[in-house]
């Protein structure tokens, strides 16, 4: 094998047996199919059609610019976020038959996670404001100050830098690591390490912000999650998914287009921002205009996947009056998870679409899902053997549901009520990770 191959293939062969590891294969992407350039052009074409009492199943009557032209529009045209691809998993649908598993790799959005999504959307807003505000001919310089455990950090230097005049100052928490600091100021970012968890952080940010306020400072405050600007931003993985599930169903013939199901969603929860924007995503196309993409989306149930020691969501979904609950602290692997409490929008949005489904009898549903740290980071490990992409343990929750026997049987009994729906899971990334992080975790959980 070695001397029927370039140079340069042998070499990543021998150090890819010697880390015990895959790492990804961007050619392998590239050649994904569907054309997700195409797709772009169809989100921005004209607003949706009336709805139709019956649908024919053809391409050249389903809108796919419903509704994602008119979301995050401006951040979209200004590529401050990416459309990303969505593929067909063979390994995890062969563990989940008959359930065929897509991944959405927002892994691959420039930051390394999702949050580019509700990043983007949220300071082209507060900039827009910002320069209305002004009585100057060129708009001032704003600074926008955002506490994170680092992913919101990244995805806030990383839209930020391609927006003129905005500056970026970030408190982390001590658990963040280094890798993720280092990127944070490799990218311009103002770097503060402060505070045992996210919470502390979070204080010091919102500190900052009213002594600039009260200095005539222009800082603006930007939570890593709890804002409505960033559920909608993160609501576009949804309209695109529906969108790709439609155009791949007809590059393979489908003929059963109208009865296709989002059978479930899974989708990694920390402080709640995500799942808000997952929510609202699925509402949205529910009750839209196109029978077609509202088809697809009613009964799904939604996933929410933690980590024991991080499960704050868990908590306040299954508490008898939906009251917050604040953990003490984090005890998990799975950092960038660690809001001690989730905002309460995601639990009141997490009911009603539950209670929509038991009035409606459609199916739809919210479920909480709780991994060990070993569950996650084996979702980790297996995903880049399987998909040769590195994520960290808090995507590895997302992952765990399907790579868990444990889960996996729990997921496919609840599914059983559609056996023919797909599973989506939304692959959120995170920048916290490398070979040898990835390394060190496999041998401390999954080899003692």
């Amino acid at each position: 094998l070695t001397m029927s191959l370039p140079i340069t293939i042998t070499i990543t062969i021998t150090f890819l047996v010697v880390a015990g590891l895959i790492i990804p294969s961007v050619h392998s992407l590239s050649n994904s199919k569907p054309n997700f350039q195409d797709i772009v052009s169809k989100m921005r074409a004209d607003l949706p059609q009336p709805k139709q009492a019956s649908p024919s199943v053809s391409s050249s009557n389903i809108d796919y610019a419903s509704p994602p032209s008119c979301v995050a529009q401006e951040a979209r045209s200004l590529n401050l976020f990416s459309t990303t691809p969505l593929i067909y998993s063979a390994p995890l649908s062969r563990l989940c038959h008959p359930h065929p598993v897509y991944l959405k790799l927002d892994l691959l959005q420039p930051s390394g996670s999702f949050k580019d999504r509700g990043m983007a959307h949220l300071c082209t807003t507060v900039q827009k404001m910002h320069n209305s505000a002004s009585n100057s001919d060129t708009a001032d310089r704003m600074k926008v100050i955002s506490s994170s455990g680092g992913n919101a950090g990244l995805a806030v230097t990383t839209v930020a830098r391609n927006i003129p005049q905005m500056d970026v100052s970030v408190i982390v928490p001590e658990t963040t690591k280094p890798l993720v600091v280092e990127k944070l100021r490799s990218l311009g970012a103002e770097v503060t390490i402060h505070g045992k968890n996210w919470n502390a952080a979070d204080a010091l940010a919102r500190q900052w912000v009213d002594d600039a306020k009260k200095s005539g400072g222009g800082a603006v405050y930007v939570s890593p999650y709890d804002n409505p600007l960033l559920w909608t931003g993160h609501s576009t993985v949804i309209d695109e998914i529906i969108t790709q599930l439609l155009e791949q169903s007809f590059d393979q013939a489908t003929t059963q287009t109208n009865n296709m199901k989002i059978g479930a969603v899974l989708a990694s929860v920390g402080g709640g921002g995500l799942l808000c924007g997952i929510l609202e995503g699925v509402e949205r196309n529910y009750h839209g205009s196109n029978e077609i993409r509202s088809n697809l989306v009613r009964g799904t149930k939604v996933v929410a996947c933690e980590t024991e020691g991080a499960a704050s969501f868990a908590a306040s979904f299954n508490s008898d009056d939906g009251s917050i609950v604040c953990l003490d602290e984090i005890h998990s692997i799975a950092t960038s998870l660690g809001a001690t409490s989730v905002t309460p929008t995601v639990i009141q949005r997490s009911r009603r679409h539950r209670d929509r489904g038991e009035i409606s009898s459609s199916g739809d549903d919210v479920m909480s899902y709780v991994c060990t740290d070993g569950e996650a980071v084996q979702g980790c490990v297996q995903f880049a053997s399987d998909h040769r992409m590195l994520v960290e343990p808090a995507c590895g929750a997302s992952l765990a549901p399907l790579y868990s026997d444990r889960l996996r049987a729990k997921l496919l009994d609840q599914l059983n009520d559609n056996e023919d729906s797909v599973i989506v899971v939304e692959v959120c990334g995170g920048s916290g990770v490398n070979l040898d992080l990835l390394r060190g975790w496999k041998e401390s959980f999954l080899e003692k």
